[in-house]
Formats: C-alpha cells, structure tokens, sequence
C-alpha cells in the first residue's frame, strides 16, 4: 500500500512539473499583466501567438499582408538590393497590400526617411539583435519644424520595427533655444509595433503622433518633452532614460484635448533611469493629457511632485495615474495633479486592450 501512494505522488510530481513548463495560452487581450516582471514574457506570449493561431480575431487585411511577405536586403554600403532606404520606400506602390520587409544588414544608415501613409505593411527589420542597425540624421525644427525633423518618419499603418536604432545626431538644444527640437522618431499611423527599438535625441525624441501603438523592450531617451503626441500607446517594459544636465526634464507631453478623445499612454513594468530628482513624469502639453505608470520601477531622476501642467487650469481635465509603482521616484507624498489607481482604475489600462491589441499584434518578425 505505501509503495502505491509513493508512486501516486511521483506521478502527481512528474504531472505538476509537466504542466509548470507548458506555455501559458491566454489568447485574450483582456487580460491584465501579471504584477511580477517575470511573467511578462509568459502572458505576453500567451496572447501575441502567431498569425496562423489568430486569424479568427485579427485584421482581414493584416492576414492577408501576413501570408505572402516580399523580403528586401538593403546593406549600409549601399551593396544590397537597394543603395538606400528611401530607395527601396519608394519601389513599394502606393496602396500596398503584402508585407514588405526591409531586412538591414548592421551599419550605419545615413539619411532622412519618411513613408507616407499609402505604404502600409512595411517592417524595419535588424538582422542582428546584437549589432543593430542604425539610422541616423541630424534634422532640427529650426530646418524642417519639430514633427519634420524626424530621422523616421512613419504615416501609414501596421507599420512594424525589430532590432533598429534610430538617432537624431542634431546637438543638444540650449534652453530657450529657438529650433533645437530634433525627433528620431514620428510615427502617425494606426496599429504599429516597435520590439527592441532604441531611440536616441535631447529634446522631443519621440513623436508619438496619433494612432495606437505598442513598444516592447525598447530604450527612449531625452531630455524634454521627449515622449510627445496624440497617440494612444502601451510603452511594455521599456527603459526611459533621463540624460542629466539640465536643470529640469519631461518625460512625456500627451496631447488628448478633450474626453472624447480616446488617446493616451501607458507604461508597464517599465524602467524610468537617470538622477538628480529633476524629471517630471509628464506634463500637460493639451488640456486632457492622459497617462499613466503602472509596476514601473522609478530611479531618484523623478521629482517628488511628479506631474506639471504647461498651463493654468489644466489641472481640473489631466489624467495622471499611477499604480503600485516602486523604487526612490515612485513615493507619492509630495505628487500634484496625479491620481493613484485603485485595481478597477488600473484595469483598462494595464493590459493589451487598451490598444485592441487582439485585432493586429503579433510577434517580433524573424527573418
């Protein structure tokens, strides 16, 4: 008899371990993100699968983009199929409707880039994540305005990046400085995925315009204002690094004007670095900026206040949450202006939903 119950509690051993190794398959973008990092992957995983499992739940046109991908092979010696980037952009037909991945060797890429917002389905892909990529350009508004001054500058749709930087090598701008903006990045069309993107400027980095967007283990640094724009994004696991030197930094200028408008971002688990207490986690740059920071881990770079308004009375119609955040920059004794979240407040804004993610997020693109 005890040998029996010995096995059985092998068996039940062996079968626990069996079902501990076993991928967690969720496939619901509802639900929320676990609050130890360490499942992120899982639960991401679980609901990201591959196109052949979802194509019940995603976009018609992003299937049939998917099924038949053309792949370009560019070269920063200009060696590869194309001389350039923008070579290569514009041999893919306005109305373009098959995915078109532009696959770059390592190097450095050294041009202005836009596609215009015919061009949907096209891919930046970094054929090694360890050597990536990088496309470079010192645009400033002073030249171009800010939202021009883009190395990158994306207007169509299911647009999609992996392994890329992006660099605007314009100098760091002075304060009160008329025409220092430089953007490495505007992306304006819907439904756009960044894995592994690094983007590197001083002040307005990122143009994250309008549309929804997700970035996955990305690094985004700067100085001022430095994530900006109406778009409606998930910022999962990424690092936002404050350079030092100036005597006060923004991290994000949301633009949502009203309440109708649905737009706004949120960052989870991700990683706010840098010191010196000088950072504000967003400002209002429209009356109803909306954002909000959930398990994010915050270094001393955060002033204790946290939020600021770029004008009076934007107090009353802002949304700045924040949600069982940690470390130095996360104590909430000193906020202005900040909302903590209840579980019920946090859950619209804490998993892939908030961007539909269901309709067209897949995983990283592998060549």
């Amino acid at each position: 008899m005890a040998g029996k119950n010995v096995s059985r509690f092998a068996f039940e051993a062996v079968l626990v371990s069996i079902v501990l190794c076993i991928p967690i398959v969720i496939s619901d973008d509802t639900v929320p993100i676990p609050a130890d990092s360490a499942q992120i992957n899982s639960w991401f995983d679980g609901i990201v699968q591959p196109l052949t499992a979802r194509k019940a739940t995603l976009d018609p046109a992003l299937v049939t983009a998917e099924a038949e991908p053309k792949v370009i092979k560019l070269k920063s010696d200009g060696s590869g199929d194309f001389k350039t980037i923008s070579d290569a952009i514009k041999t893919i037909p306005d109305g373009n409707t098959k995915r078109v991945i532009l696959s770059l060797a390592p190097g450095n890429y050294s041009e202005k880039v836009k596609i215009g917002m015919y061009k949907p389905f096209i891919t930046f892909y970094g054929e090694d994540p360890n050597d990536m990529p990088v496309l470079v350009f010192g645009g400033t508004a002073e030249v171009y305005n800010t939202v021009e001054s883009a190395t990158l500058i994306v207007e169509s749709d299911y647009f999609n990046a992996v392994n890329l930087k992006i660099v605007n090598s314009a100098p760091r701008p002075y304060r009160k400085m008329d025409g220092g903006q430089a953007a490495a990045l505007r992306i304006g069309g819907d439904k756009s995925s960044f894995y592994n993107v690094k983007l590197y400027g001083f002040q307005d980095t990122l143009c994250d315009d309008r549309g929804k967007h997700l970035y996955k283990d990305c690094y985004i640094e700067g100085t001022v204002d430095f994530i900006f724009g109406s778009g409606k994004s998930i910022y999962l696991n990424t690092e936002v690094h404050v350079i030092p030197g100036d005597p006060v930094a923004f991290i994000s200028a949301q633009a949502r004007v009203s309440d109708s408008e649905d737009t706004g971002y949120s960052f989870l688990h991700s990683k706010i670095t840098g010191s010196g207490g000088v950072a504000y986690l967003g400002r209002s740059w429209k009356p109803a900026a909306k954002v909000v920071y959930a398990y994010t881990e915050m270094s001393d770079v955060v002033n204790p206040e946290g939020w600021s308004l770029l004008e009076p009375g934007h107090e009353k119609s802002v949304f700045f949450g924040e949600y069982n955040n940690k470390g130095p920059g996360a104590n909430l004794d000193k906020r202005k202006y900040n909302k903590k979240l209840t579980d019920a407040d946090a859950k619209p804004f804490i998993s892939l939903a908030f961007v539909e993610g269901s309709k067209w997020i897949l995983p990283p693109t592998k060549v």
